[in-house]
């Protein structure tokens, strides 16, 4: 079936005050094994691929854009392609050629006032473009150029600053500081619901949470019902498939055929997001 815009997934989901899952996209096992997930409970997911997948794929944008929309184009449920975290400009300006509905653009590490004005003009091009976007206010933890915690002083996001944000900006989307920290590898994270519901009862637009992978079962759907839209989770994916790599090598050793490998390694990814899919559906 065609692709679907990012931005009526998140539509959807806001009506129906659920939500809508993005999963990262690094190899092509990645994209395979998130859509198989989906398929296997019968749920929309948004593939995203990030700046530093990109850089890892020698930053050419195009050959794993490309793989991630056949492999939605072929899937028997509504997938839609994001490009995530961009910091880089001339990346941004490749998205909508390249397939993307929708960008991530992140300039969250600068100060607010540098943030807002780099922020307003991405997303000026974005919607000129046809594209739907997402920006960055608070710090979530976790992001190797930065090593502010999730749960320092003064790094959540404060309401009435993420309404003046959103209104200069223009932006569709807003990912968010609650608690919430990239990379993590346990899922220990607790996340500030009341935030959240503070959050989305001042912003106009969708929440989205970030490093969602740390965060456990129970603390995401509460999530969802204080708020949020769009869920973010990539560091899980790349658990399970390394873990079972692992696991096949070291009961094997002299294996070398690497479908004997990924291929398990790309059923633990779908073994993943499904059940990340079916908590949320809860």
């Amino acid at each position: 079936m065609p692709m679907v815009p990012t931005g009526d997934l998140v539509t959807r989901a806001a009506t129906r005050r659920s939500c809508v899952t993005a999963f990262n996209v690094i190899t092509l096992e990645h994209a395979v094994g998130i859509v198989m997930g989906a398929e296997s409970v019968g749920r929309p997911v948004i593939l995203q691929i990030s700046e530093n997948a990109v850089r890892y794929h020698g930053g050419r944008l195009a050959p794993l854009a490309l793989a991630a929309s056949s492999i939605a184009r072929t899937a028997a449920v509504d997938v839609a392609l994001h490009l995530d975290h961009v910091t880089d400009v001339e990346l941004l300006y490749q998205a909508a050629d390249a397939g993307f509905s929708s960008v991530m653009f992140d300039a969250g590490a600068l100060t607010y006032a540098d943030n807002l004005a780099a922020t307003a003009a991405a997303a000026d091009w974005a919607h000129e473009a046809g594209l739907w976007i997402e920006a960055e206010l608070g710090y979530v933890g976790g992001k190797p150029d930065s090593p502010a915690s999730a749960h320092a002083d003064g790094v959540r996001t404060d309401p009435a600053e993420a309404v003046d944000f959103v209104a200069r900006t223009r932006v569709d989307a807003l990912a968010v500081a609650v608690g919430s920290s990239h990379a993590m590898t346990e899922r220990t994270a607790a996340l500030d619901h009341a935030l959240i519901a503070r959050l989305r009862e001042a912003v106009p637009v969708p929440l989205v949470l970030h490093g969602s992978s740390g965060v456990p079962g129970e603390e995401l759907h509460a999530a969802v019902l204080a708020g949020m839209i769009k869920i973010n989770i990539g560091t899980a994916l790349n658990v399970s498939l390394t873990r079972t790599v692992r696991d096949v090598l070291s009961r094997d050793p002299v294996l070398t055929d690497p479908r004997k490998y990924l291929g398990p390694a790309r059923d633990a990814v779908a073994t993943t997001v499904r059940d990340f899919l079916t908590v949320l559906a809860a």
